[in-house]
């Protein structure tokens, strides 16, 4: 079979395009031909993927997706596949990867009257609705329940359309994959007292996933627990506005931060926590990874997968709305306390010893050959 993949921007470190590739290996291992349409690609290009370029046409994002469209439907009227499967919104698809929130909900919550006249939202809405709505027939591989509420509120999609997945960890992630003396070893490298307790966040967009937040809930901590805290920040991002607040906030010293790499499952056996405070977050994979690495988890209730925190009892879920003392006052309480840190630590690893978290790209290759 002939399969299409539909992926604006592929880069290593996000969630979304490490889905993509583990599903695109895995339509490969059952003897599928895969063709991936992208406007950038970084990173090692697999030798397996038939990967085509297309123009980088417009000034704009929403005119360069618009474009991106209309190209790739023109390409594969002269080349026909089997299957066209998204993992961004747009027309023409028989699959769509729903990694993303509802942008028709979002811009309801959060925009204004004239915002919604703009050319860039009438787009997205546009590309949402040729997806979602009830005369499309693209069936939709969802995350998680909320997202498919969202969808059925604005479409009025039918629920026969709607595929829940389960979640698709890759097997090395988990704590046991891992060398025995990891923590100690990545602790020596990065110059970490052994005693030191380390938390973590791992976000390509610091914004959106809540680093100032993080930041913020660190700098309120008391004296006697940031002494003995670093915090690590990994992501594809700029980091110079968020280590200036940390100066600022006197906390500058505690704060290292890494641009996105390859070696995420080193930072989480270092780390005694993982943060993820976002403003928004469709699923947030990089809580189950944290979970599958026994690494306790704090945060906000808006991520998708944040459910698993409460069902796997490895952390505490923030409430919505989002109370900036509240994110203060529960890291404290988990930091001062090492005895909890301990118990939804151990909670995770029988979590994931006991939960399938990891069979999803198979099972998305086998749907889409069905």
């Amino acid at each position: 079979m002939n399969i299409a993949f539909c992926l604006y921007k592929y880069f290593p470190f996000g969630g979304l395009q490490r889905d993509f590739l583990n599903i695109a290996q895995a339509c490969i291992k059952k003897g599928h031909h895969v063709r991936v349409y992208v406007l950038s690609w970084q990173g090692e290009q697999p030798d397996t993927l038939e990967i085509i370029y297309v123009p980088q046409l417009g000034l704009s994002n929403h005119t360069r997706h618009q474009c991106y469209s209309t190209w790739v439907q023109h390409h594969l009227q002269q080349h026909p596949v089997d299957r066209v499967i998204g993992f961004n919104k747009m027309p023409g698809l028989d699959y769509y990867y729903a990694a993303d929130v509802c942008y028709a909900e979002k811009v309801e919550q959060q925009k204004g009257f004239f915002y919604r006249l703009t050319p860039r939202c009438k787009h997205y809405i546009a590309f949402e609705k040729a997806v979602f709505s009830s005369d499309s027939p693209t069936r939709l591989l969802m995350l998680t329940q909320q997202q498919i509420a969202d969808f059925k509120k604005h479409y009025r999609t039918q629920d026969e359309r709607f595929i829940i997945l389960t979640p698709g960890i890759s097997i090395d992630r988990k704590y046991n994959r891992q060398p025995s003396n990891i923590r100690q070893t990545f602790r020596n490298i990065q110059k970490i007292d052994e005693q030191a307790v380390v938390l973590l966040q791992v976000a390509s967009n610091y914004k959106l996933k809540g680093v100032e937040r993080s930041i913020r809930a660190v700098a309120k901590l008391p004296v006697t627990l940031r002494q003995n805290l670093i915090f690590l920040v990994v992501g594809q991002d700029k980091p110079e506005r968020y280590q200036a607040l940390a100066n600022q906030l006197g906390i500058g010293q505690n704060v290292r931060f890494y641009q996105g790499r390859n070696d995420i499952p080193e930072f989480m056996a270092a780390a005694d926590l993982l943060i993820h405070p976002a403003h928004q977050e469709a699923a947030g994979i990089v809580l189950l990874e944290a979970i599958t690495a026994g690494l306790p988890v704090i945060a906000t209730d808006i991520c998708g997968y944040s459910f698993y925190i409460n069902k796997a009892n490895a952390g505490y879920v923030l409430p919505s709305p989002y109370d900036q003392e509240r994110l203060n006052s529960v890291l404290h309480n988990a930091l001062e306390q090492p005895a909890i840190l301990k118990q939804w630590s151990e909670n995770a690893r029988y979590f994931v010893d006991t939960e399938d978290l990891y069979s999803m790209p198979e099972k998305v290759a086998t749907l889409i050959s069905g």
